[in-house]
């Protein structure tokens, strides 16, 4: 009996699962055809027909959580693998004017919201990062789906990401030790492991890519595969311990693979890149209670209208000052309006610490309005460069 009823849990699961994805292959194909990228049709489709909606699947909080997070990892190692470290270090020295701009024009808005509505310090410093980071996650998607991965502006937006990433470093364990009330040594020790470990592993990258491309080389495309995802959810996993974003881990990993061996990386992990990547948009949509929305909506619509203005100046203004033409400019900023998986996160940590119960909902209505306004946004932004600058070249 017990084992009849473990198949018909995985059979169930497997129906499930497969009519997901046979869902996803509809909104992407509409999307193609349409010009657009479907990652805000599969957050919609993940809010109706998820959490509270018309028929919310049953597969464990587990295996979503899993396929998000690999999801990310996939993007983000894909998205490592179009650079190099030396150019990566060379951005950030570039950026970081750009990255405390970043963290004062998008933090601000989330901590005034939460002191103007009276719901505390906490809730301030929880709002604030939650309107503050941009999720490496969806622009990934995006730039990849508009084939914008090797434009002129994608750099200023990587090194902004990257930034942002360090920034959580040190946000996410403090933020924790004050929720839970712990110690100041606690916190510290926290933050110097958690930047100790970015730095090691970017110095190792810098230092010896070369080596580790050529260690991972082989004729089999199926050693190779396994390899790299292998090492990518291994480095991702101890970031993840030690409080840097598991994104960070793959991201590093991705510009420590250079050459031709990192172009055939990419062609073999492109395809599950995809897969988790779209699993992950339609599952993050399914843990969102639509009930829970209106309410909190007005206050949404006012964040995004606010952060979206700070995040499109913020990436003008960074390509701006890397030298990029005016479509590249607008390119930049409208890229960086989507928030998503960070965000969701802080937002957690609301909820165990018993804040204010309308933040949570209030995030998520704010993160599924800003994921599905930025990519819509980042398609447009070559007509909207034309109004601004008719003449603009190309970059």
């Amino acid at each position: 009996m017990q084992l009849a009823t473990q198949t018909y849990d995985v059979a169930t699961a497997f129906i499930e699962l497969g009519a997901i994805i046979i869902g996803l292959a509809v909104l992407a194909r509409l999307s193609d055809r349409f010009g657009i990228s479907p990652i805000p049709a599969y957050l919609v489709a993940g809010v109706v027909f998820g959490e509270g909606g018309i028929a919310g699947p049953r597969l464990s909080e587990n295996f979503i959580h899993l396929a998000g997070e690999i999801g990310v990892v996939l993007l983000l190692l894909t998205l490592g693998l179009e650079y190099s470290a030396q150019e990566l270090a060379d951005g950030a020295r570039r950026g970081w004017v750009g990255g405390v701009i970043d963290l004062v024009l998008n933090s601000l808005p989330g901590v005034l919201c939460a002191l103007f509505l009276g719901w505390g310090v906490e809730a301030a410093v929880v709002l604030g990062g939650v309107t503050y980071i941009s999720s490496s996650g969806v622009i990934a998607k995006v730039l990849a789906d508009l084939g914008r991965l090797g434009n002129r502006e994608t750099p200023t937006i990587l090194t902004l990401l990257v930034i942002e990433d360090l920034v959580m470093a040190v946000y996410l364990p403090v933020t924790v030790v004050m929720l839970a009330g712990a110690s100041v040594a606690t916190g510290v020790l926290s933050v110097g492991a958690a930047l100790a470990l970015a730095g090691v592993i970017l110095v190792l990258a810098m230092k010896f890519g070369d080596h580790i491309t050529r260690a991972l080389d082989t004729r089999s495309d199926e050693a190779l595969l396994l390899a790299v995802i292998g090492v990518t959810l291994l480095v991702a996993g101890i970031t993840q311990k030690l409080d840097v974003s598991a994104a960070v881990g793959a991201f590093l990993v991705g510009i420590a693979i250079s050459g031709p061996v990192g172009h055939r990386v990419a062609g073999l992990v492109n395809p599950l890149r995809d897969l988790f990547a779209a699993l992950f948009f339609i599952l993050f949509g399914f843990q969102i209670d639509p009930a829970k929305i209106p309410s909190v909506l007005p206050i949404a619509i006012a964040l995004l209208l606010v952060t979206g203005a700070t995040k499109v100046f913020t990436g003008w203004w960074t390509a701006r000052r890397a030298g990029v033409a005016t479509r590249g400019r607008v390119r930049a900023g409208t890229a960086l309006v989507a928030r998503g998986e960070f965000s969701i996160v802080i937002a957690g940590l609301a909820l165990g610490a018993g804040l204010n119960p309308k933040l949570v909902p209030l995030a998520a209505a704010y993160v599924l309005l800003t994921a599905i306004v930025g990519p819509v946004l980042t398609k447009f932004a070559d007509p909207i460069s034309k109004r601004l600058a008719p003449q603009a070249p190309a970059p």
